[in-house]
């Protein structure tokens, strides 16, 4: 090179970046921040309603009960140990007429964000206000439980919204299990915490009942600071607004979505089969603590390790499965985990007493299974969404996730109060996922996907 050329040569300049860099830089500061309110909420999910709330409010409701062992809410006789599932299938009722109403407003408005933050510090002042139950304060234990329940199930509407807009077609199974990995984290932590506490209420100068009101407690605390963190990154899209009040609007944006689906019958088909194979496995989360306790005779440390080791192998379990699906597709995987969820209930059914070895098995094969079913179930049904309703079609999912899973704690607690049996209670949600796989295996999801107007990924 002339020293001309050298002198006139213009410095060479970094590359600007460009909005395709811009924009996908900002997707994954969204995608992580969305991954903490799974960390964030997921300690309800665990500490809360798997461990310590069933078996504590159980115990309360037995203390408060008449001699024939029931108790009388609002004048009605229940069994005491039938409370718990009963109140699990009331909070879904409250969700139910609560979703419609903040799906219409999430997609009116555009803002997720606020009602997001609504529903989550709702939930998390009712999961801390667990603190104070005590004696015989059955019915504001179940009230409590009630509240916290729906504000989760609500919470979870607008959460599950956000996958359509923060992930592509190709990213969501890894996205989505990335997500339940989180909540299975937190909730694998908390527990340690909670099992510590537990365990050594004597040496902290505390009782056994201060130790799981303390538990109770700081999985609201907990819930309520992390929430922090997916409010700071999620962005919410602005629409122009509609002028119709989300109250007003909410009944009958519920009944638009349905008439809607049924122009697009084979996402319908694969809601239906959600509902049904869903409501077991919620079913089975939500009294497996009642069950180990109150059937198997299993004492609150083995309650607590086992969904430790539940949690720890559900991280593994939904990466595993996520696998799973880019290489089978995410039906096939789905209904292989239903397979091993059937073979799981039949196995605790034969499950000897006083056996916890046993108990940590089966609760392996759940932690394997779990966190996989679920995450695959959430990004396929995003496949299946038409553009621009994402908060309407997944209030409707989280119907079927939350909203309609009051059918198995229902039939649950209806066959203990029959039978005075949790074995021949656990036996009857076979039926939940032999019927599920059945409509699920109905199902041709490319076809749904495409008839959805959405690009149809290479494995699915």
């Amino acid at each position: 090179m002339s020293a001309e050329t050298a002198e006139t040569a213009e410095p060479t300049e970094p590359a600007e970046p460009t909005a395709d860099s811009a924009e996908a830089a900002s997707r994954r500061r969204e995608q992580r921040g969305w991954y903490f309110y799974d960390f964030a909420c997921s300690v309800y999910s665990t500490s809360v309603l798997t461990v310590f709330i069933g078996p504590y409010l159980t115990s309360i409701a037995k203390a408060a009960a008449d001699a024939d062992g029931f108790v009388h809410p609002l004048g009605i006789p229940v069994r005491a140990g039938s409370l718990f599932a009963y109140a699990v299938s009331v909070s879904v009722v409250v969700a139910v007429i609560v979703m419609p109403i903040v799906g219409a407003a999430a997609d009116r408005t555009g803002r997720k964000k606020p009602l997001l933050a609504t529903a989550a510090y709702t939930g998390a002042a009712a999961t801390t206000g667990m603190f104070f139950l005590d004696g015989h304060r059955f019915l504001l234990g179940a009230f409590l439980l009630i509240v916290a329940n729906a504000a989760i199930s609500v919470s979870m509407v607008l959460y599950n919204a956000y996958l359509p807009q923060i992930a592509g077609p190709e990213e969501r199974d890894a996205v989505s299990s990335r997500g339940w990995a989180f909540g299975y984290t937190s909730g694998a932590l908390v527990l340690v915490l909670n099992l510590v506490l537990y365990t050594g209420h004597d040496s902290f100068g505390l009782s056994e009942s201060d130790a799981v009101r303390i538990c109770l407690a700081s999985a609201g605390l907990w819930w309520g600071a992390f929430t922090i963190v997916p409010l700071r990154r999620l962005r919410d899209r602005h629409v122009a607004p509609s002028g119709e009040g989300a109250v007003g609007s909410g009944w009958r944006q519920l009944m638009a979505t349905l008439r809607d689906m049924r122009r697009h019958p084979l996402t319908l088909s694969f809601l239906l089969a959600y509902l049904v194979y869903n409501d077991g496995v919620q079913t089975v989360i939500s009294q497996a603590s009642v069950y180990g306790s109150e059937e198997l005779g299993l004492d609150q440390t083995t309650l607590i390790t086992a969904v430790l080791l539940v949690q720890v192998l559900a991280v593994a379990g939904a990466l595993g499965m996520g696998r799973l699906a880019r290489e089978y597709g995410a039906k096939r995987t789905i209904l292989g985990s239903l397979v091993v969820w059937t073979l799981i209930l039949v196995a605790g059914y034969f499950l000897p007493a006083k056996a916890p070895v046993f108990f940590y098995l089966l609760a392996s094969a759940i932690g394997l299974v779990l966190g996989g079913s679920q995450a695959l179930s959430r990004s396929l049904f995003s496949h299946l969404v038409p553009r621009g309703k994402e908060a309407e079609y997944f209030s409707a999912y989280e119907m079927s996730d939350r909203g309609l899973s009051w059918l198995g704690p229902l039939v649950f607690g209806l066959a203990y109060q029959l039978t005075g049996s949790y074995r021949d209670a656990i036996m009857s949600l076979v039926i939940f996922f032999a019927v599920g796989s059945v409509l699920l295996a109905r199902v041709p999801v490319r076809r749904a996907v495409a008839a959805a107007g959405n690009p149809v990924p290479e494995r699915i």
